[in-house]
């Protein structure tokens, strides 16, 4: 019988899968179709190429949901966030990485494995027999894509995503913009300055949002409606909802005080973060876009400080797809009408970075814990892990079910003991309880294999 764990995709939760079930004694083949077979979004044939932002978010395991998780990775060994460190940029109180060194030290890591070998193809079909895992994201492949849609009986999900622009540093006007983090948050001097911000009066906010409506986009294809997930809307679907949406949100101008006029408040503020170690590039915080191209260098260029801009890589939109989870995947992640093939990262409908990796983390153990003849206890739905899993295997509604990133509304509720408390003390709460139980989960892993 053949014992070894076949992953299909290579990026954040194909990746950390592999790790988790090689660091347990499995073998295990990666298939990733890149480069032979490229995508809309992805630029290399790295594993984990980072396509989208470079940041995966708050590193605060106390009071947010996704630096919990961040944590919980740590503690199980997780090959994405050792990397991640590696290659940590200032970012305030984020995790962003200098992408491209990132992805290469993963693609590193995992080919210096000795339980670990890549295959470069694609896989079209459905396995009958062996242990798989889908990783493919949310980019799959067309012909994969069709292949889980005749398995399950079921169109799956689908929405559309968008990427942001990049700007080559040197062409900011450094005359208007300024370095500054959000409230100057950060530890060091590097951090509290890892934004440039770019100002906006009330005039020529109105006129950039004018511009915004008016501009080029891209259009669907007959029949196909747009879905988006509300954490990556596209800035013109954010505009259409109000004209005041998007100084409310991502161009909010609170925490920032312009070093170049200090006594006047910014109507609406536009930050960049570091993209790269080097410093050289910078991404458009939250303006993820779907106009074209032309649309996008006028529209961005209006914006004080990027009269300008160069732009390293303009913004774009593509189909996201991922599978109506609750219905088909058991509680271990199995495909339940092909028990042999489990699904981890964004298909399954989870959103995000770190929460696709820690699908990976968990489906890799899981996989090598069944592989070995044994099966991993449930994972505690207190853990920010365990509550992403329940969520997308049964505790979600499946006739309304949508991508979703982790928060604390997905953990069970803390017993307040006698009196209301505040949102810190809560979410304090909430993240000691998770420690504790992950940590005991993890030791009832470890006892279960040296057994």
């Amino acid at each position: 019988m053949d014992n070894t764990l076949h992953i299909i995709g290579g990026g954040m939760a194909g990746s950390e899968a592999a790790w988790q079930a090689a660091n347990a004694g499995i073998r295990v083949v990666i298939h990733e179709m890149r480069p032979k077979v490229g995508t809309f979004a992805h630029r290399t044939g790295d594993l984990a190429e980072m396509v989208c932002s470079n940041s995966f978010r708050s590193d605060d395991d106390e009071q947010n949901a996704v630096g919990l998780l961040h944590w919980e990775m740590r503690a199980a060994g997780g090959l994405i966030m050792d990397m991640a460190a590696k290659h940590r940029l200032p970012a305030g109180g984020a995790l962003a990485v200098d992408r491209d060194p990132f992805a290469q030290s993963v693609t590193a890591a995992l080919k210096a494995h000795p339980n670990i070998s890549v295959s470069y193809e694609e896989i079209t079909t459905l396995p009958d027999s062996g242990h798989w895992i889908i990783a493919t994201g949310p980019l799959t492949s067309s012909g994969l894509a069709e292949a889980i849609r005749a398995e399950t009986g079921a169109d799956a999900l689908a929405f559309f995503d968008a990427i942001a622009p990049i700007v080559h540093a040197e062409s900011v006007n450094m005359d208007i913009a300024w370095r500054q983090s959000r409230y100057d948050k950060g530890e060091t001097e590097a951090e509290q300055t890892a934004y440039l911000n770019c100002p906006m009066t009330k005039a020529q906010y109105e006129a950039f949002i004018d511009a915004l409506l008016a501009a080029d986009k891209t259009e669907f294809h007959e029949g196909e409606t747009a879905g988006y997930f509300d954490g990556c809307l596209p800035i013109e679907v954010m505009s259409e909802r109000g004209r005041e949406t998007l100084r409310f949100g991502p161009m909010k101008p609170v925490g920032l005080t312009n070093s170049h006029d200090p006594q006047v408040k910014p109507y609406a503020v536009v930050q960049l973060r570091r993209d790269n170690a080097l410093g050289t590039l910078y991404n458009i915080v939250g303006f993820q876009t779907k106009m074209k191209y032309g649309a996008q260098t006028a529209v961005f260029r209006m914006i004080p400080g990027l009269e300008e801009a160069q732009f390293a890589r303009l913004g774009g939109i593509h189909r996201n797809t991922f599978i109506n989870s609750p219905t088909l995947l058991d509680a271990q992640m199995r495909l339940k009408s092909r028990p042999n093939i489990r699904f981890a990262g964004q298909i399954t409908g989870v959103e995000g970075y770190v929460e696709s990796a820690a699908m990976g983390l968990l489906a890799g153990r899981m996989a090598a814990w069944e592989i070995m003849g044994q099966t991993l206890a449930p994972v505690p739905n207190t853990t920010a892990m365990g509550a992403l899993v329940h969520h997308i295997t049964g505790g979600a509604d499946a006739k309304t079910f949508q991508p979703m990133n982790v928060n604390f509304g997905l953990f069970p509720p803390i017993d307040a003991k006698g009196g209301r408390r505040g949102r810190k003390d809560r979410y304090k709460a909430y993240t000691d309880r998770a420690k504790s139980d992950w940590t005991g989960w993890l030791g009832q892993g470890q006892r279960a294999a040296a057994e």
